[in-house]
């Protein structure tokens, strides 16, 4: 079963939003947090291990450095083609 392309809905079951750390040195990470937000998508082809300078253009796109979660979520969204609504529990 093929995985749709992002943007459609049943794509990026392995999404997910995190807070980058400062530094990645052979793989654990180093140095705490920075303040920003980026969607990793594995789906696409990232992996979270990956430092944002290590990924391709296109999955660069998509990770972004966002400024709020409030932001990052709205990428979320689109990129998992949820839209803009988001259902509140």
């Amino acid at each position: 079963m093929a995985v749709p392309v992002a943007g459609q809905l049943g794509h990026g079951i392995t999404a997910s939003i995190r807070r980058p750390p400062v530094r990645i040195v052979e793989g654990p990470k180093e140095g705490g947090f920075r303040d920003a937000f980026e969607v990793i998508c594995c789906d696409c082809g990232d992996h979270p291990y990956w430092d944002y300078s290590e990924i391709s253009l296109s999955l660069q796109r998509i990770r972004e450095p966002y400024t709020t979660l409030a932001a990052a979520l709205a990428a979320y969204d689109r990129h998992l083609g949820l839209g803009t609504s988001r259902r509140r529990s």
